[in-house]
């Protein structure tokens, strides 16, 4: 008996809002082709460079939420649900959700909030965190998604992002990188330098390094029984920097082999030699 009442209420209720149901239909249906129309709109003008692409994802998500709230304002406008009474609902639920949110979560959207004004790093930006590097996906109000150079999707909370140091490469930024050796004393600085900087120009003909800022080499510190020496180069292929770091360890290793230089620092065999 209640299961017929129920169903016989459910119809009579949708064949007196018939109309606005079906208003209600056509405007989810205008909101959905809104939202694509502006979403192409944002897409072209990322094209043509007009928007940076931070800027085109975060105003692409704005504008998704605040055509799906005007959608929802008007389908509950149809039903005799007043602006008035909607703040006063979502006044009650939002303070309910708060009251009931976890701490983290409140905490890692706030954070959100800050990344995505303060901007310390762009989608597509490559970054080092937590001792890799990985380049920004996306930057939700939870967590920022970033993908590792092992293809891995890595979600990081956005509250982590505000606790440690982020080196941001960005995409074409031209960044210094070094190599260090150590040689024996007996070696004239001079021809070690000189070793160096050969690896320096072989590695501009590979087209692994720049030409200009030119690459110098530093005596950096004195050991015990060695010098520190570092070359100095500077690349713009952010998306390589691991394998142009490899490249120019092998390089340099190279140079030096050829040119009779000794790297390595055997201390305690020598310690033992001299005091015999």
């Amino acid at each position: 008996m209640n299961t017929v009442y129920f169903i016989n209420s459910i119809g009579e209720w949708t064949l007196t809002n018939l109309e606005n149901i079906m208003f209600s239909f056509i405007t989810i249906i205008v909101g959905y082709i809104v939202i694509k129309l502006v979403a192409r709109e944002i897409k072209s003008l990322r094209t043509q460079n007009r928007l940076e692409q931070h800027a085109a994802y975060t105003l692409n998500r704005i504008m998704k939420w605040l055509i799906f709230m005007a959608v929802f304002a008007v389908i509950l406008a149809q039903f005799g649900v007043s602006l008035g009474e909607l703040s006063g609902v979502l006044t009650v639920l939002g303070g309910t959700i708060i009251g009931f949110a976890a701490i983290n979560t409140i905490g890692n959207t706030i954070a959100g909030l800050i990344v995505m004004t303060s901007r310390p790093f762009k989608v597509g930006d490559r970054i080092f965190f937590k001792g890799q590097f990985a380049d920004v996906e996306a930057i939700e109000l939870i967590y920022t998604k970033m993908r590792t150079l092992d293809n891995v999707l890595v979600s990081i909370p956005n509250q982590e992002l505000l606790k440690d140091e982020i080196d941001n490469y960005g995409k074409e930024t031209v960044v210094r990188r070094s190599c260090s050796i150590t040689a024996g004393y007996e070696l004239a600085s001079e021809q070690v330098e000189a070793a160096l900087l050969e690896a320096a120009d072989k590695l501009v003909e590979m087209n692994h390094v720049l030409k200009e800022p030119k690459a110098y080499v530093w005596v950096t510190k004195f050991g015990n029984y060695a010098v520190e020496y570092t070359l100095y180069v500077f690349i713009d292929q952010i998306k390589r920097l691991p394998e142009i770091d490899a490249e120019i360890k092998r390089t340099v290793l190279e140079k030096c082999n050829q040119h009779g230089i000794d790297i390595s620092t055997p201390t305690i065999i020598r310690s033992i030699k001299d005091s015999k």
